[in-house]
């Protein structure tokens, strides 16, 4: 996650003035809701500079393949082998804005040239559409399939399937998701660590994903009755983790709520006891 900070995106134009004028090209790309080409190289950084605070969203398949960072305005991306074509999510922070990466990385060849920094434009003219609520038209005809299957459906469209493919749903809508939110009360009696990606919310309900990842040796079973919360549905995108390190390490679990999004449906984190605190006078401490 990126920290916010109000000197961002003018580090970010100074940054690629400099590299202009050492004679190092800058190629521009303007976000237009079509997925910008951003190829790599493998072993060789490339930089990607946007005038945005944003979030980087890399499918958790990639495992140790690439390595995403970002600081002040631009995006640092490194491919440590060859990578098929695979869409990142830049997600704006402020409005939850997507935009959209198609990445591929292969070896370099022989006398093959450095690849040139990337900027994005974004048109100031683009809607944000995710600040305000999602409803269904008025016209709208009722659906067979339940609200929560079609939610899930469509939020695992977006992170894993190429954007051309993704069925399009009336009503559904991205929606914000509370930064730096603590889901250690999620799935307690396992050793994963969790991380928020993205929700949507259709009608009263929301979707949100939610990474998982195996931080122990051992292969893990994932069962949804061990998810702690107030959930309306819940689905793993895979059955089990592997050990920590291999690429089946990680997964996403996708948690279904009504009325309110996936902070308020979280169990409160218990405080630990301290028994020799706050004890009345008198009571003796607890050895």
């Amino acid at each position: 996650m990126m920290m916010k900070n109000p000197f961002g995106a003018l580090a970010a134009l100074v940054l690629s003035l400099c590299l202009v004028s050492s004679g190092q090209a800058v190629e521009i790309l303007r976000w237009q809701r079509l997925p910008l080409a951003v190829p790599l190289v493998v072993g060789e950084e490339r930089i990607v500079f946007i005038d945005r605070n944003v979030r980087v969203g890399v499918p958790a398949q990639l495992g140790e393949r690439l390595r995403a960072q970002s600081a002040g305005g631009a995006i640092y991306l490194k491919a440590n082998e060859a990578i098929p074509p695979t869409r990142l999510q830049l997600q704006d922070v402020e409005s939850g804005a997507l935009i959209l990466l198609d990445i591929a990385a292969e070896a370099a060849r022989e006398g093959q040239a450095p690849l040139e920094p990337v900027r994005i434009v974004v048109e100031e003219t683009e809607q944000r559409e995710t600040d305000k609520p999602s409803k269904l038209p008025a016209s709208a005809s009722p659906r067979d399939t339940p609200i929560p299957v079609m939610l899930i459906r469509y939020a695992a469209q977006n992170l894993y399937a190429p954007l051309r493919t993704v069925e399009p749903v009336a009503g559904i809508a991205r929606a914000n998701l509370r930064r730096g939110l603590a889901l250690d009360t999620l799935l307690p009696t396992l050793p994963v660590r969790a991380r928020a990606l993205a929700a949507w919310r259709l009608s009263d309900q929301w979707v949100t994903a939610v990474r998982l990842a195996n931080v122990s040796a051992s292969w893990l079973d994932l069962d949804p009755r061990a998810l702690q919360g107030d959930f309306v549905a819940a689905s793993f995108q895979h059955p089990t983790l592997g050990p920590a390190g291999e690429p089946t390490d990680t997964t996403v679990v996708y948690l279904v709520t009504r009325g309110h999004g996936l902070a308020e449906s979280l169990p409160p984190a218990l405080a630990p006891f301290h028994p020799q605190v706050n004890l009345p006078k008198g009571v003796p401490h607890a050895r």
